[in-house]
């Protein structure tokens, strides 16, 4: 099913327009056909949990390695053991749903799935299964056995938008990137087109718009969560036609983003964990990273599996409820202006007191 590396927590503070926030990063995983088992014995009473991540895999320093960080300290805090599945396309989701749910040796307490694109599998999947307990990230799927954690990706998106709207507009320089405040020109490179994507696309539009609605935003989807060539490619054509930062939500493909803004000095925002730390060798180009807290959502449906009191239904995490935050690079965060800083703060303030409604479509941005 899949392999598993041990890695340590880094914490990361400071999110933008946040006293502190905090997230994981550093990990990554391999890939092959049998299921290798994880233990964590702190007691003979073992909460067994099977993980199916995402297509793309452990390793992209974005949205399955912060979902990873999630069961690890889950099997840190609690007597956990964890098996982990690598799907490489989406026609495999069910197949290893299956597998984990009719296991018995051991007996999975519950089954996580990582992603939108397992919605479909596990509305088949948890049917029939009725006895087991399940999670999906990223999607909701309305059975009685099944947690669903969805999340307000535009809230944070939109403070990206607003910071690169801002840098855009002026004339900065750091790391190895530098603006060209003549162009006004931002991207925006998303991996499989569809609603949850879309709602990064559509905070990030209107944050750049509220700094000045005649900047323009590039938006191309490239089809995949693992084509960090075609993201290189999409990126250095935004860079080329004047974008001087361009934000991804495309997992590994975003790794050809921030090689892009390398090679043409420019800018990158990254997604799901501080990725100016878990792609560590792009620091100088990554202004920011919109942090998705997956781990959040499966730590907290781990720990109710152990203490009993799992049930169904949907959970939403913005940034309100620490779900969601803008946390600045390592490297390139202390040469953001602080009138910048100020102002992205004063947003993040007015989104949460409702002052500000972000769009969930980009038609609406």
């Amino acid at each position: 099913m899949g392999s598993y590396n041990r890695r340590t927590f880094l914490k990361v503070a400071g999110g933008i327009g946040a006293t502190s926030v905090t997230a994981m990063a550093g990990c990554s995983g391999g890939e092959n056909t049998d299921a290798e088992t994880t233990t964590e014995e702190s007691g003979s009473d073992t909460t067994n949990v099977g993980m199916v991540y995402a297509t793309g895999g452990l390793g992209d320093g974005s949205f399955n390695d912060q979902a990873q960080q999630g069961i690890i300290q889950a099997s840190e805090d609690f007597a956990v053991e964890y098996d982990e599945a690598q799907p490489e396309e989406v026609s495999q989701f069910g197949n290893y749903q299956t597998q984990f749910a009719g296991s018995t040796d051991p007996n999975y307490d519950l089954i996580s799935t990582i992603g939108f694109l397992q919605t479909d599998a596990l509305s088949g999947t948890a049917p029939d299964y009725p006895d087991q307990n399940f999670m999906i990230v990223d999607s909701v799927v309305e059975e009685d056995n099944v947690a669903s954690y969805i999340f307000r990706e535009h809230e944070g998106s939109y403070l990206v938008g607003q910071l690169a709207g801002l840098l855009t507009t002026s004339d900065f320089s750091a790391g190895a990137g530098s603006t060209k405040p003549d162009t006004k020109s931002v991207g925006f490179v998303g991996g499989v087109e569809g609603t949850l994507i879309k709602k990064f696309e559509a905070g990030f539009i209107a944050g750049v718009k509220s700094v000045d609605s005649e900047i323009e935003v590039q938006s191309s989807y490239v089809g995949s969560f693992n084509e960090p060539s075609s993201g290189e490619e999409t990126a250095i054509a935004m860079y080329e036609s004047g974008s001087d930062v361009v934000y991804h939500a495309s997992g590994n493909t975003g790794t050809g983003v921030f090689e892009a803004a390398q090679s043409k000095g420019r800018f990158a925002i990254g997604v799901d964990r501080d990725q100016s730390i878990t792609k560590e060798s792009y620091a100088d180009v990554i202004l920011a990273s919109m942090v998705k807290r997956v781990d959040t959502a499966v730590y907290t449906a781990v720990e109710s599996v152990v203490e009993g009191t799992f049930e169904s239904g949907i959970t939403t995490l913005g940034l309100d409820e620490g779900g969601i935050a803008a946390v600045y690079g390592s490297e390139l965060g202390s040469e953001v202006p602080q009138d910048v800083k100020d102002e992205i703060a004063a947003t993040r303030e007015s989104i949460i007191a409702g002052d500000i409604s972000v769009p969930t479509d980009p038609e609406n941005a």
